[in-house]
């Protein structure tokens, strides 16, 4: 049970619209308490909400706190990391470059960025930037974030290590969501411009539409002023966590923002590139963004009507209650963000949350979406956490049970030593295994994160990372004629879904 009580507290509204009629009553009446209730079951310190209608902020209110077991408020202007959420901003300024001639999205990616390649020459030959917008390289989702997330890696090593991955898929076949291309696209764009990613991103969108304490890069945060804290859960415990490392690919993640801040993003967004009379963005360029370039699925969706689900570039795309909506997520390390579009209805969602641990900062989205559509009432949150906490049920009583193996002291197959010493993985690098006690603990070569390894008998054994986010997780031993042959490491989903094998060095 978690045992920690969180003081949920919101400011006034900062703006609301003349027109209070035109409000759903869900959002005029309700969402105070909607949020305040949902912060508890959910667990979640914070929250930032902003809606945008007609060109006006409807609602921006900040709920809850900083910080776990703190008191101070979270506003308008707290910062939160908006994580993926950071790649509508890149795919922006790539159209926009594309749109001024400065470059095309057809261009072969190597052109503006040699050193970024991909395991098969032709197809480094031939990706484009289009490519690097749309995730159709070929890869796995999340695929290579194991050797990127939190790590000690520049970005020059992490396109050395990423053209030696194999793709799952052939060149263009099939989508797989490639934080590392979008690394790559957002260098472009600063090669292209003759300056870097970030402060093309500071000069060409934050200070034109007024986006005064957005952070470009994650490393900035730190000493920034009236910022939440990030959150994880450590088993049934929220815990709180350092800020995410991710400079290394920062046009893939690293933005810091407030709901203040997104508001005005969105505003310009909703219409068509221009912010207070000014065309900030071109209006081609927005468009562009918005069209299909691959396919991901059917639609459907839990409720209502949805017809297809496509990626654009930097944006998904689908149908809902028979309108476009435009709109993506973003999670990293203690944080979890939302921001939706439905571009004919000039409506647009932003919710910043500071815990990586609920699907609440969308099934609070789903909710306004429905009470601006005319839709019924369905209480996302409910229903979203009713699924969160089965399965939390389940994967806690998983972990309970395999350490109620390890209690159990099975026999392995080898002595621990034989298990120790240097392990390999191309192209991530090595792993060292060394005897702790009772168990082995791992450690990474470019991670300040460790690995407690406990036996579960055989050659299996139950790894609990030094990082929460990374999980709790088996790992099986490869034994051949009596040796220890490899390890096959695993982390949590939320980091990558792809094993990494690593060979024991003789």
């Amino acid at each position: 049970m978690k045992k920690t009580i969180l003081l949920l507290l919101f400011i006034p509204l900062l703006a609301v619209a003349q027109n209070t009629a035109t409000i759903p009553s869900f959002v005029k009446d309700s969402l105070d308490n909607y949020i305040n209730n949902a912060l508890a079951v959910w667990h979640i310190p914070g929250v930032s909400v902003c809606i945008v209608k007609d060109g006006k902020v409807v609602l921006m209110k900040g709920y809850g706190v900083k910080e776990l077991g703190g008191t101070d408020k979270v506003d308008e202007n707290t910062l939160f990391m908006i994580g993926s959420n950071t790649k509508a901003f890149t795919a922006t300024l790539l159209a926009t470059l594309d749109t001024e001639k400065k470059l095309s999205l057809e261009d072969k990616a190597g052109k503006w960025l040699p050193q970024f390649k991909m395991k098969d020459e032709w197809v480094s030959k031939e990706v484009t930037v289009r490519d690097l917008l749309c995730h159709r390289l070929g890869m796995n989702t999340f695929q290579g974030d194991f050797m990127f997330f939190d790590t000690d890696l520049s970005t020059d090593d992490i396109f050395k290590k990423f053209a030696r991955l194999t793709p799952v898929y052939s060149f263009r076949s099939k989508w797989g969501y490639t934080n590392a291309a979008f690394c790559a696209a957002g260098l472009i764009a600063g090669n292209a411009a003759n300056t870097t990613w970030q402060d093309l991103v500071r000069t060409r969108i934050f200070q034109p539409l007024g986006m005064t304490r957005t952070l470009a890069l994650a490393k900035e945060i730190g000493a920034a002023t009236n910022k939440a804290t990030a959150h994880t859960m450590n088993g049934d415990q929220l815990i709180k966590i350092p800020y995410g490392q991710l400079d290394n690919i920062a046009p893939a993640g690293s933005i810091s923002s407030s709901v203040n801040d997104m508001s005005k993003w969105v505003t310009m967004l909703l219409d068509n590139g221009k912010f207070e009379g000014k065309q900030v963005i071109p209006a081609s360029a927005i468009q562009q963004t918005r069209t299909p370039n691959s396919i991901l699925g059917d639609g459907r969706v839990l409720f209502n009507n949805g017809h297809f689900y496509l990626y654009g570039l930097g944006w998904f795309l689908q149908e809902y209650g028979g309108k476009k909506i435009v709109s993506h997520t973003g999670g990293v390390n203690g944080f979890v963000t939302s921001v939706t579009l439905i571009p004919e209805d000039k409506l647009g969602i932003v919710i910043l949350t500071n815990t990586d641990a609920n699907e609440f900062y969308e099934a609070l989205k789903w909710d306004i979406m429905d009470a601006y559509l005319g839709f019924p009432y369905r209480n996302y949150s409910k229903v979203y956490n009713g699924y969160a906490e089965a399965q939390n049920k389940i994967d806690l009583e998983t972990v309970r049970k395999k350490r109620d193996t390890v209690a159990m002291h099975l026999p392995v197959t080898l002595p621990l030593q034989k298990f120790t010493g240097l392990y390999e993985n191309d192209p991530y690098g090595t792993m060292q295994i060394e005897l702790e006690g009772d168990h082995l603990k791992a450690k990474f070569q470019h991670h300040v994160m460790t690995g407690k390894m406990e036996s579960l008998g055989g050659n299996r054994f139950l790894c609990t990372y030094s990082n929460p986010i990374w999980g709790v997780m088996e790992i099986p031993f490869t034994i051949e004629n009596g040796k220890v042959k490899s390890a096959t490491i695993k982390v949590a989903g939320f980091v990558d879904y792809m094993p990494y094998e690593f060979i024991k060095k003789p």
